[in-house]
């Protein structure tokens, strides 16, 4: 089994900066490949944001590219997603996933709320 729970999510002004972490438990068996981060506005579709693979490349949603910044600590099974000059768009709940060998696994989610 694989469990996720992310953190770090707020309230943060336009310009500000957060940072999300995701700690990821699983089973001695169980090999995770790729990992990641979505969002979910309100009234819309979630939406992919960024990916981290086993081997360390990354990749990001146009959006967000230069923006944010995804790392994994394999020591501390922690992956994060450092989120700088935020925008009012970026409101959203965002979740991690790891992906093994049966599928995708999610975290519960954490709201991130850019407001004047």
């Amino acid at each position: 089994q694989v469990q996720l729970v992310e953190s770090g999510g707020g309230l943060v002004q336009p310009g500000g900066s957060l940072r999300l972490s995701c700690v990821v438990s699983t089973s001695t068996s169980i090999v995770i490949n790729a990992m990641g981060w979505y969002r979910q506005a309100p009234g819309k579709e979630r939406e992919w944001v960024a990916i981290i693979r086993s081997g360390g490349s990354t990749g990001y949603a146009i959006s967000v590219k230069g923006r944010f910044t995804i790392s994994r600590d394999n020591a501390k099974n922690t992956l994060y997603l450092q989120m700088n000059s935020l925008k009012l768009e970026d409101t959203a709940v965002y979740y991690c996933f790891a992906d093994d060998s049966l599928g995708r696994n999610w975290g519960q989610g954490t709201q991130v709320t850019v407001s004047t």
